[in-house]
């Protein structure tokens, strides 16, 4: 049963496939290490992670670790992904060897998707992974009456420790050196039903065998190598023939299974008594409990939110203080001239805005690879789905939501892992009303104006309770324009809430490593790119205005203060001040002024929303240029008493009236105010699109919305 299988060159193109939680990922990280590169699929916003690794001495492997399936008959995005490489010779990912990752513990539903493989006639080795824990659990395979059976190398595997590698690499040399063990014969027969369509359809579209072309009888409108014309084509030897594709698909399925079960009970030998409870049972017993395992899930939440804000707080201030510095001592170091202020204000401003979201990333992926590698976010995903489904979201939805409070940035990256269309964008298009922690110095000036220092029981603060009421009124935001947005989106995908639940294990700490590596790099460079565009934009806009304007109003400031007793800080702080007024930025305040003047504010909040969007906790550094109140940026108390006694000159009422700062609180609320955050979508969307209308959407929201509550009040 040998047969030669060629290769073109020294490098094999190697691809991952398995069921979800078979163990892909740690196998892909052992063999790959750091030689690894994550992007998107061609065409589409699922992830991709390719990787290098050396076989031996003389030959090397490029190895893509595919989306989880169970099965060539997708229900999702990422599934499909595995569908559209594996029946299409043609694409770029079409792979020489297929490695198949089975989990031991589960043989018999594992086989269903490789007796797939083996019908598409493509070379594959089967890695029986967790061997070990199949071991435990009493059970004994025999690996070379499974291998003939099959008619494909067997292994056993434990990507945890390593166990089977040098096995792995083995017989992929032997596949390489033409001494390959292949299948001659399909695994499952096709039945007569199917032998006139087969036969129309390939004098249309060539296909290398006849389980390649029922797949795309089965799949043909969403095949995307196949052309429109051919679509058509197709459909009419359907019609002809009164191919029925769900029910072949059900025929197959259950004949394919008609044939692996026997298969398992003559291969696997077991000892173990199936009436006695394995300690996943028993821990998910209390863990998936309806009640106890909500009340746990929700303490879990819990302690990651506070980690992500406990953990993180003193590497952000490092690397916000580190920056500074670098800043300061490049501009007492360099001529004062537009290129240094470029440097400081604009790049390295850019770069300080993106390194500083890298702890928050870290410790968030940190704890997610975490709960993923001991098995508990399955049951997570699975305690909250029947929930979010209600607003169009999904399960693991919950994790980006919550993970939103602290930033938007690495909880609109963690939706990578809902594989329905529709809700991972539905919950990205939502995670941004959870208000973030950049939006919490803007609420602490603002509640300090809009309501009184005051107690109930000597202990309960009722500015504390205002800002509490925020975070609630942003996350019931994002479920009702989620359950909006549900109404609105059109997609023919069905969602099917189908997860195995893993057995629970010890994580593996270098796995948990490459995890967050990848996440914290995908940012740092992608999304980077795009900040840092912004950030010189941003730069420019400040910094220059129409003509000379700026310098001729920073001489007339020194001019008119003189003969006054001001210290240089106050008289740069004038300066800086009208600079600012008289920048294309303070000009766009102007501009925008009539537009927010029905929201109660004037032109210089206007240059505070603008300078906002390059993240919103920038409102406060601008009110404290504006007003010359100093130039700490942590100098809360002077600015608030500087805000608090600005008067307006066409009313002589303080600016910052109870309705004014609510106003503005709201705005601040629901208005899209992060560049980094939009980057981040165009990235995750792959497109402009979303990014812009959830730039348009979030700002409705929040004119309207101030113009409501501004209205209210005054």
């Amino acid at each position: 049963m040998e047969e030669e299988v060629r290769v073109s060159s020294s490098i094999i193109k190697i691809a991952l496939i398995g069921n979800p939680n078979a163990g892909k990922s740690s196998l892909f990280n052992r063999l790959t290490g750091l030689n690894q590169h994550v992007g998107n699929f061609p065409g589409v916003t699922v992830e991709q992670k390719k990787g290098i690794f050396k076989v031996n001495t003389r030959l090397k492997a490029e190895i893509t670790d595919l989306p989880g399936t169970y099965s060539l008959y997708p229900n999702s995005e990422d599934e499909r992904i595995v569908l559209n490489i594996l029946s299409n010779p043609k694409d770029e990912n079409y792979p020489d060897l297929i490695v198949y990752i089975a989990d031991a513990t589960n043989l018999e539903r594992h086989l269903l998707l490789l007796s797939q493989v083996i019908d598409l006639e493509i070379p594959t080795i089967l890695a029986l992974n967790m061997i070990d824990i199949s071991r435990k659990e009493g059970q004994a395979i025999n690996i070379a009456d499974l291998s003939e059976k099959l008619g494909i190398p067997v292994i056993e595997t434990n990507g945890r420790n390593g166990e089977g590698i040098e096995d792995l690499k083995e017989k992929i040399s032997l596949f390489y050196e033409r001494k390959f063990l292949k299948k001659s014969s399909p695994f499952f027969l096709l039945n007569g039903n199917t032998e006139e369509p087969l036969l129309e359809l390939k004098s249309l579209v060539p296909f290398h065998n006849n389980y390649q072309g029922l797949l795309i009888l089965h799949h043909f409108r969403k095949l995307p190598y196949l052309q429109e014309k051919e679509r058509e084509e197709v459909n009419k030897i359907i019609n002809k023939h009164a191919f029925l594709s769900i029910k072949s698909q059900v025929n197959e399925i259950m004949g394919r299974f008609d044939k692996i079960t026997p298969l398992v009970n003559k291969v696997v030998a077991t000892t173990k008594n199936y009436e006695d409870e394995t300690i996943t049972e028993k821990i998910d017993r209390v863990l998936t409990h309806k009640v106890a395992g909500t009340l746990i899930f929700s303490i879990i939440l819990l302690f990651i939110f506070q980690a992500i804000f406990a953990w993180a707080t003193y590497p952000m201030d490092l690397i916000d203080a580190g920056f500074a510095a670098l800043g300061t001592q490049l501009t007492n170091l360099l001529p004062d001239n537009a290129l240094t202020s470029l440097l400081t204000d604009g790049l390295l401003a850019g770069l300080g805005g993106i390194l500083v979201f890298v702890p928050q990333i870290t410790v968030l992926f940190l704890l997610v690879a975490l709960l993923e590698e001991v098995g508990y976010m399955s049951r997570a995903v699975f305690l909250s789905d029947k929930l979010m489904r209600k607003f169009g979201l999904n399960g693991r939805s919950v994790v980006s939501l919550i993970s939103g409070v602290a930033c938007a940035i690495p909880a609109i990256m963690a939706t990578r892992s809902i594989s329905n269309w529709k809700e991972r964008l539905i919950t990205i298009m939502v995670t941004p009303f959870m208000s973030c922690s950049a939006r919490l110095p803007v609420f602490a000036v603002l509640i300090s104006f809009a309501v009184p220092q005051v107690y109930y029981f000597g202990f309960i603060n009722l500015q504390g309770l205002v800002m509490m009421g925020l975070y609630i009124l942003g996350a019931l935001t994002a479920l009702m324009a989620a359950w909006v947005l549900k109404t609105i989106l059109k997609s023919s995908e069905h969602s099917y809430f189908v997860m195995e639940l893993p057995t629970y294990k010890a994580p593996h700490l270098k796995n948990v490593f490459l995890t967050v590596y990848e996440k914290v790099k995908a940012f740092v460079v992608e999304a980077g790119k795009i900040i840092m565009i912004i950030s010189v934009i941003l730069w420019f806009l400040a910094s220059y205005g129409p003509s000379d304007q700026i310098e001729q109003a920073a001489k007339a400031v020194v001019t008119e203060n003189r003969d006054k007793d001001l210290t240089s800080t106050e008289l740069e702080n004038l300066v800086a001040a009208k600079k600012i007024e008289h920048s294309y930025a303070g000009h766009l305040g102007k501009i925008i002024e009539p537009v927010i003047k029905p929201l109660g504010f004037d032109w210089k909040i206007g240059i505070a929303l603008i300078t906002s969007f390059a993240a919103r906790e920038v409102f406060v550094g601008t009110m404290a240029t504006i007003y010359s109140v100093g130039s700490k940026a942590d100098d809360e108390k002077s600015i608030i008493e500087r805000m608090r006694q600005e008067i307006n000159q066409e009313t002589g009422k303080p600016v910052y009236s109870a309705a004014t700062s609510f106003s503005l609180i709201i705005f601040y609320l629901f208005a899209m105010q992060c560049m980094s955050t939009l980057a981040i979508v165009k990235r995750e969307t792959n497109s402009w699109k979303w990014p812009i209308v959830q730039l348009t959407f979030m700002t409705g929201l929040a004119y309207l919305s101030s113009l409501l509550v501004y209205n209210l009040m005054v």
